[in-house]
């Protein structure tokens, strides 16, 4: 055919996917809600002696009877130690008195998908230890949200975020000032309590399709999930919440969804 063109489609619609119109915002905000509703859930649940799989039901019961069709990826439950584990999706652990719980997990809606993540302490209030770790993974994410602007680039955001971890590390203690000063640039000593990426694209898939190297542009919705995990404390907290690019600054889509220690625990007890 010498007189049509051919271009590969996938390139563009990666393009065209990462802005998100409003209707498709709509529907990512109603599966982040129907994932609200399925955590409060959980937090009347939990409990010393549950497994990790009756956790896993529970979200499972919630997300169908508000018409999601499940959840948009593999639930994490991870309790104890496995809490430092990063894909774990055995969820066959029984829950202990002094354990932190991580779920990871988000309802799929219309297609669309949510993605979020909470610690929680199974006994409904955290140690003292656990409380450091969880408010300077909130800190990191506080200060990580901010920065979802439009014009900065993941690499800039991701090496910011990582300055951010770098002095609560310190302040946990888990990290020596006088050794991150030394560090090498491309090994930065954080990444042995954070070895993952801060944000993703969210959308049609949960790791939804995008350019690394393209700027932020209003429309764009990323996740913001920041973690510590301190596998010789059997301690692990990440907390993740999705956000949407919009020209006067980034918009929590999952801002009702309980992340305050404080809160956390009332809601608990």
């Amino acid at each position: 055919f010498p007189l049509h063109r051919y271009k590969r489609l996938a390139p563009i619609m990666h393009h065209l996917r990462a802005i998100k119109s409003p209707i498709e915002v709509e529907l990512i905000k109603q599966a982040a809600a129907i994932t609200g509703r399925a955590f409060r859930r959980l937090l009347g649940f939990i409990r010393p002696g549950a497994w990790e799989f009756e956790i896993e039901a529970e979200i499972w019961h919630e997300f169908l009877r508000h018409r999601s069709r499940g959840p948009a990826f593999q639930t994490i439950v991870a309790s104890g130690a496995e809490s430092c584990t990063l894909h774990y999706v055995k969820n066959d652990r029984q829950c202990r008195d002094g354990d932190l719980v991580l779920i990871d997990f988000g309802a799929e809606y219309a297609n669309y998908a949510a993605d979020v993540t909470r610690t929680v302490p199974v006994s409904g209030r955290f140690t003292a230890r656990q409380r450091a770790v969880y408010e300077a993974v909130l800190r990191v994410q506080t200060a990580g949200i901010a920065m979802l602007r439009t014009g900065n680039t993941l690499d800039a955001y991701n090496a910011e975020v990582g300055r951010v971890m770098e002095a609560e590390l310190i302040r946990l203690g888990l990290l020596d000032a006088e050794k991150v000063k030394d560090q090498p640039k491309d090994q930065p000593l954080y990444k042995k309590y954070f070895p993952h990426g801060t944000s993703h694209h969210l959308g049609l898939d949960v790791h939804d399709y995008g350019d690394k190297l393209r700027p932020f542009e209003a429309g764009m919705v990323f996740t913001c999930e920041p973690g510590i995990y301190i596998r010789e404390e059997g301690i692990g907290v990440r907390i993740e919440n999705d956000i949407l690019i919009s020209a006067d600054g980034p918009l929590d889509l999952t801002a009702d969804i309980p992340r305050g220690a404080d809160e956390i625990e009332a809601l608990m007890s």
